[in-house]
Formats: structure tokens, C-alpha cells, sequence
């Protein structure tokens, strides 16, 4: 029943993908004289439907829940707008799969290169030949792979003095919503995404499973970020990152101190905090933003603004003075 309906979905979406690409997209390629590039925009129209079908789901379902049962007054419209914007960026264009695509060619050639002299490409699949046994089974593998790859970018971005400059746009917003994931300095999203989609290549993930991948984490980051008081109990508070669990990430004094700067840093599955010791389990749900937000530092209403500072904040964090680099941390 449960394949029988997936698949109804899948003929479904494979027929709007047809028709939108051949009645819009085509005649508009082969009127600008890009005939040659048919196959990109192909992919292209798929990459936006997905993105498409994704915002509206979560628009409908999550902004529901969020006007249904608020954890707090939502009063400053303008940053839930400039939100969206990210969000229609990022998700319509889906940046994780235009970088995994343009990387393909790259590792298509390196791995050829490779083969011309007798040295076979590393897989992972080579080392763990039972992935081969079940798709299921090696796409739970790559998502839980993937995900610990994912925990120590985000550690990063808080820990390298010059990405926390970009990344600490992504914190300052003070009123939380499912819009808010995708609030990200776009230097800061190619860097990530970028270093993801070659990852997900070097260790063999195919480009289907890269896209399923991509959509369920996103759809996980969306609910994290919910402006909910929600849970997931004792035990589920340990097996997937929970809107509570992710609030003490952005909460201020939190979520970017000590000596990790920061907790709670995993992306699906809290283990990898448990793991590292930078897990922070309270049922609080603190104020978010950052600390020097207090104090009247600005980073920005609109969305060219927030660009532009954080392009001011990464110049400061590479080359200005010696203050002005403490001043990022």
C-alpha cells in the first residue's frame, strides 16, 4: 500500500515536471538560443517544483500549527518577510543540489583521471559491501553518515573565528519561525553546501538519494526552527533534533558560549552532541539572538543589509585589528 502510493506520487510529479518543462521552460530556452543547455534546465525545472511542493507543504502544515499553538508572539513581520526570501532562495534553487550537480563533472573527471592510471576510486560501498543489499538500508546509512558530516560543519561555522562572522546572521534573527533555516549569508551557504555535496560524491551517493537526503533534512531543519513549544519526550528528545532541543542552540547566552561555543549542534540526530559532550538537554526555551545584540550591534533588517554586514564582519574577522577579530568570537 505504502510503495503503491509513493509511486502514484512519483508519476504524478513526473508528469507535472513533463508538462511545466515543455510548455514553459523549452520554448522559453530555444527562444533565448540556449538550446544546448535543454538537459540543465530540465533539471533545473525539477530542482524548483521540489522546492515548490516543499515550501507549500510546510507553509501549510507548520504555519498552521504555529498560528494554532504559538510558543511566542510573532510581532516583527518585516524579519519573518526577509525569512521567506531565504527560504524561496534557497528552497526553489536548492542550492544543495545546484552545488552537488556542478561538483559532478569535477568528480566524473578526477575519478576518470584516477582509472586512466590504474588507481580505482575509494567508495564507501567498497568497505561496507552489505549497503549493496538494501536501498533502504544504504540510504538510513548515508543520512546518519551525512548528518555527522553535517554536525561538525556547524561546528565549525561557530568555532573559525572568520565563518562565525557569516554564520551569526543565521542566529540573530530574535523571533524564530519554520522560515527561519534558510536565514543565511549566502557565502555561508555555498561554503556548506558545497563541502556537503562533495562529501555525499566522494563516498558515492547518488544523485536521487542526494535529493531525497536533502529534502528530509530540510524538512527536519524547518520543524526545529518552529516558533512551537514542542518536544519529543524523554526518550524521541534523543533521537531527533526537537524545536526545544535546537531553541537552546539560538538561545542567547547558549547557543554561540563557552567552550565549545555553543550546544546542541546536530542537525537530525542529537547522538552526535551526546557524543561530543555538546548536548544541552533542558526543557527551557530561551530568548534567541545573540549576546552583542543586547548591546546595540546591528546586523541588519533587509536582506542586502544582512549581505552587506556580514561581508563587513568577515573583512573584520580576516584583516582588522586585533579587537575588532575578538570581536567575532
Amino acid at each position: 500500500m505504502f510503495d503503491t502510493l509513493i509511486n502514484f506520487i512519483i508519476e504524478q510529479f513526473a508528469a507535472l515536471h513533463g508538462h511545466v518543462f515543455e510548455t514553459g521552460v523549452l520554448p522559453v530556452v530555444h527562444a533565448l538560443g540556449l538550446g544546448g543547455y535543454a538537459e540543465q534546465a530540465f533539471d533545473g525545472t525539477e530542482f524548483f517544483l521540489i522546492g515548490a511542493v516543499e515550501v507549500t507543504v510546510l507553509a501549510m502544515v507548520l504555519g498552521a500549527i504555529e498560528k494554532w499553538v504559538p510558543l511566542e508572539a510573532q510581532t516583527d513581520e518585516r524579519a519573518k518577510r526577509v525569512d521567506v526570501i531565504y527560504t524561496l532562495l534557497h528552497r526553489l534553487g536548492f542550492v544543495p543540489l545546484l552545488m552537488f550537480l556542478l561538483l559532478v563533472p569535477l568528480v566524473d573527471t578526477l575519478d576518470g583521471a584516477m582509472r586512466m592510471n590504474d588507481i580505482i576510486p575509494w567508495k564507501l560501498e567498497d568497505a561496507l559491501p552489505f549497503l549493496n543489499s538494501s536501498p533502504w538500508l544504504s540510504f538510513l546509512f548515508y543520512v546518519i553518515f551525512l548528518d555527522f558530516v553535517a554536525y561538525w560543519l556547524h561546528r565549525a561555522q561557530h568555532q573559525l573565528n572568520p565563518w562565525w562572522a557569516l554564520h551569526s546572521l543565521h542566529h540573530s534573527q530574535r523571533q524564530m519561525s519554520f522560515w527561519s533555516d534558510d536565514r543565511n549569508h549566502l557565502l555561508d551557504d555555498f561554503a556548506v553546501d558545497g563541502v556537503f555535496a562533495l562529501v555525499a560524491l566522494l563516498i558515492g551517493v547518488a544523485p536521487a538519494q542526494f535529493v531525497t537526503i536533502v529534502i528530509a533534512t530540510r524538512v527536519v531543519e524547518s520543524l526545529s526552527h518552529a516558533n512551537l513549544k514542542l518536544s519529543f519526550g524523554r526518550i524521541g528528545e534523543y533521537l531527533l533534533v526537537s524545536p526545544r532541543f535546537h531553541r537552546n542552540h539560538h538561545g542567547i547566552g547558549v547557543g554561540h558560549e563557552g567552550k565549545a561555543r555553543g550546544v546542541n549542534f546536530a542537525v537530525l540526530f542529537p547522538i552526535w552532541d551526546v557524543i561530543f559532550r555538546t548536548a544541552n538537554f533542558e526543557n527551557s526555551y530561551p530568548p534567541t539572538g545573540i549576546r552583542d545584540q543586547l548591546d546595540g550591534e546591528e546586523y541588519g533588517r533587509g536582506f542586502w543589509a544582512q549581505q552587506w554586514l556580514g561581508l563587513q564582519r568577515l573583512a573584520h574577522a580576516c584583516f582588522g585589528s586585533r579587537e575588532s577579530r575578538m570581536k567575532t568570537r
